[in-house]
Parts: structure tokens; C-alpha cells; sequence
């Protein structure tokens, strides 16, 4: 019998970016349209404190989205370099293993994030009827984030096999159906903000039920799950997965740090930082999406021992990272107006997403070039690099950074410090990672 070649082991290799890329942009876009789509309907509630604790809410929630994130971008190395070598069967044990430990691991970070989530929004600078908000939506909605790391870790095996369009689709379904539901939800049942709370949980649900059909149905890349399987997988899948984990969360960590500093300024600048939270996952979509597909490029190319290809890939993801990036930055500015409005912004949250579209927007080209350096590390045996680099900006660089711009500009200051920050590290990992790549 054949064995099917890996997709991405011939032709352009930018080419291969460039569609893998696009797809899961339109669907990581949906995905993030859906927190933008609720913040908007949330703001026709006209009660600022609403808005402040969902960007309390979403901070929080980052970090055990992030450990997901970590867990799919482990999936991802392995059953690419699987399919690299020509072993479906090994392929298959890696994807339901994978499937396994994800909802294991995150049911237990979500019930430690349930459990403690007083005392973490207390500590992020959230505060009377605003925490108790937050703390209702996270009670509500993080139940359903493993469910939605299963879906993730689906999206990212049909991202591994080469499956563009239905790895797109999984999201721009859910992502259709949750923003049909928002309105209905927070006003025609007079649900508010548990509305959206419930409708999250519907969306999740949706993308891992639609990840599963098309993993297992389409392309029968996913052997049936058992202990046996789990225990020989678990030493390669957390060789990778926890150094991405850590990675990954050193996001959410300096995202927590951001959001105390700006949590000084009232609940006005809290918003609006939530504000520019939705703007730059919906602006800049494309380089998370990067990020996640290309480590299949790299790991069906390394796992063939085509070195030059991975050297190519690394390169072209640099160009479309900048070109990306650049684009997104002008139509931000273009737009920054049209967002403080539609999201109905008092005055100290309109200076902080003017601070954000008009300057530090553009120091996302260098978090796009570390998330790229980042994929390199993880599919090409050096996962630990991209944590020292993470957590560099993040655990580092990131306090003294804001409290020191923020002790300077006010709030501003604050958006000044993360993409100071993003910056700084971004130069770092670009020299280490091009020199990684240039000697394999």
C-alpha cells in the first residue's frame, strides 16, 4: 500500500504559507470576532462597569486559552513530523493521545481558574460591582475551555495534514452561529452578560463537535483512544507541549501585568484596554494564525530531513509577517474613530486605543517575528528557546517596562510598555532563530 506523502514536502514553500496561513486567519478571525462581537453587544448596554469586567474576565481566561494553545502547538509538532516520515499509524496515536491529555489538563486548569477566580480578578485590580460581574461571566464560561482546547487541538491535526479548509471551517461555523446568538441571548432573552457567557459555551461546543467529525470522519487520522496509546505518546507529546505551554503563557502573565497597571486609571481605561485586547487578536489574527501554520510546514519538512525547505519556510513567514502586519496597522489607524465609537468610549478609554492604533501597533512586526521564531523553535527540537524568549518579555521586561511608562504618561504609558517590551525581545529572538535555522 502507498503510504500518502505529506502535502507540504514539495511546491513553494511560500505558497504553502500563504494558503495554510490565509484559511486559518479567516477562521482564527471568526473565532476572535466572536469576544469582539460580544464586547460590542455588551456596550449597547451602556454600563462601562460591564465592559471593565469583561476585560477582567478575558484576561483571566487567556491563561488557560493559552495552556490550550500550548497543548495544540505540541500536537501539531508531532503528527506533522509523523506524516513527514510516511507513518500514518503513529499519526493517528499521536492526534487521539494528544486529544486526551488536552481535556485532562485543561479540566484541571479550569477548575484551579474556577476555583481561585475571586482572588485572581481581586489581584488584577478588579473591585466591587465590576469583579462580581467578572467573576459571575468566568463562573459561566470557563467550564467549556476544555472542550474548547479539544476543538483546538482538532483544528491544529487537519492544520498538520494539510486540510486548509476544513481546519477554517471549524471556526467560521461556530463563529457564524455565536454571532447570530449574541443579540438574542443578552437581549431578547434579557440574559446581559450571562447571555454571553451561555453563548460562548455553545460556540465551543460547536468547534470541538465539527474538529472531531473532520479529524475522524474525513480523514480517519485519529486511532481510538487508550491508556496504552496515552502512556507512549505522553514522554513526546510533553517534551514539547510543556516548554509550549510555559511559552504560551507568559502572554496571558504580561497581559495580567498590563491590566493591573492600567486598572489604576478607573474602569474607563480598563475598557478601553479591553478595547484594544479584541482589536489586536481581530487586526492581527493573521499572525497568530502564522504562527500555528507554519509549524506544520516546518514539521512535515524537518521530519523529512528537507532542511533547505524548513530554511525557506522560515524566511517566507518572516516577509508574510511583515507584509501582514503593516496592512493591519494602516487599516487600524484608518479605523481607530469608527472602534472608539462603536464601542462607545469615554474619554480615558479613547486615549488608550488611540495611543494603541496610532504608535504602538506597529511594534506588533516584532512580536510577529517572535511568534514565527517561536513555531521554529517548537517543530525543529528546541521548545525551551521560545520560552526563555516569552518570558523574557513577559515575566521580565514587562513590570518594569509599564510601571515605569505608566508612572510617566498614565495610562498610555501602559500600551507604550507592552509593545516596548514585544520590541525589545523580538530583535533577540529574530538573531537567535535566524542563526538556528541558517545551521541545521
Amino acid at each position: 500500500m502507498t503510504v500518502p506523502q505529506g502535502r507540504f514536502l514539495t511546491g513553494s514553500t511560500m505558497r504553502h504559507v500563504s494558503v495554510m496561513t490565509m484559511s486559518a486567519t479567516i477562521g482564527l478571525t471568526f473565532m476572535f470576532l466572536i469576544d469582539a462581537a460580544t464586547l460590542f453587544w455588551v456596550a449597547r448596554m451602556g454600563v462601562e462597569q460591564n465592559m471593565a469586567a469583561l476585560g477582567f474576565a478575558w484576561t483571566i481566561q487567556f491563561f488557560t486559552l493559552s495552556g490550550g494553545i500550548g497543548l495544540m502547538i505540541a500536537a501539531v509538532a508531532l503528527v506533522s513530523r509523523a506524516i513527514g516520515k510516511g507513518d500514518r499509524a503513529q499519526a493517528r496515536r499521536h492526534a487521539s493521545s494528544a486529544m486526551v491529555i488536552t481535556v485532562l489538563v485543561q479540566a484541571v486548569l479550569a477548575a484551579v481558574v474556577l476555583f481561585f477566580r475571586e482572588d485572581i480578578l481581586a489581584l488584577a485590580g478588579a473591585k466591587g460591582e465590576t469583579l462580581a460581574i467578572a467573576s459571575r461571566f468566568l463562573l459561566l464560561s470557563v467550564p467549556s475551555l476544555p472542550i474548547m482546547a479539544l476543538g483546538m487541538v482538532g483544528s491544529g491535526v487537519l492544520r498538520a495534514e494539510g486540510d486548509a479548509k476544513r481546519s477554517m471551517l471549524v471556526t467560521i461555523v461556530a463563529g457564524l452561529i455565536a454571532m447570530t446568538l449574541d443579540p438574542l441571548f443578552i437581549f431578547g432573552f434579557g440574559l446581559g452578560v450571562d447571555g454571553a457567557a451561555i453563548v460562548m459555551d455553545i460556540s465551543r461546543s460547536i468547534t470541538a463537535l465539527l474538529a472531531l467529525y473532520f479529524v475522524v470522519k474525513v480523514h480517519d487520522l485519529a486511532a481510538r483512544p487508550s491508556l496504552a496509546n496515552v502512556r507512549k505518546v505522553a514522554p513526546a507529546f510533553a517534551a514539547v507541549a510543556l516548554p509550549a505551554m510555559a511559552t504560551q503563557l507568559s502572554t496571558p502573565f504580561g497581559n495580567y501585568i498590563a491590566t493591573g497597571f492600567m486598572a489604576q486609571f478607573g474602569d474607563g481605561a480598563v475598557a478601553g484596554w479591553a478595547v484594544v485586547g479584541r482589536l489586536t487578536v481581530l487586526a492581527f489574527g493573521g499572525i497568530f494564525a502564522l504562527s500555528g501554520a507554519v509549524g506544520g510546514i516546518l514539521g512535515q519538512n524537518y521530519g523529512a530531513g528537507q532542511m533547505d525547505r524548513v530554511r525557506s519556510t522560515y524566511r517566507d513567514a518572516l516577509i508574510y509577517s511583515f507584509a501582514y502586519i503593516s496592512l493591519a496597522w494602516l487599516i487600524l489607524w484608518l479605523l481607530r474613530g469608527v472602534a472608539i465609537s462603536a464601542f462607545q468610549l469615554g474619554p480615558e478609554g479613547a486615549a488608550v486605543v488611540l495611543a494603541y492604533t496610532n504608535l504602538a501597533a506597529g511594534g506588533f512586526v516584532f512580536t510577529g517575528i517572535l511568534f514565527v521564531s517561536n513555531a521554529a523553535f517548537n517543530n525543529l527540537g528546541r521548545p525551551l528557546w521560545s520560552t526563555g524568549f516569552n518570558w523574557m518579555r513577559d515575566g521580565l521586561l514587562m513590570f518594569p517596562i509599564c510601571w515605569w511608562l505608566s508612572a510617566e504618561l498614565g495610562a498610555v504609558g501602559v500600551v507604550y510598555g507592552q509593545a516596548l517590551a514585544g520590541v525589545t525581545v523580538g530583535l533577540l529572538a529574530a538573531t537567535a532563530a535566524w542563526r538556528f535555522v541558517a545551521r541545521l
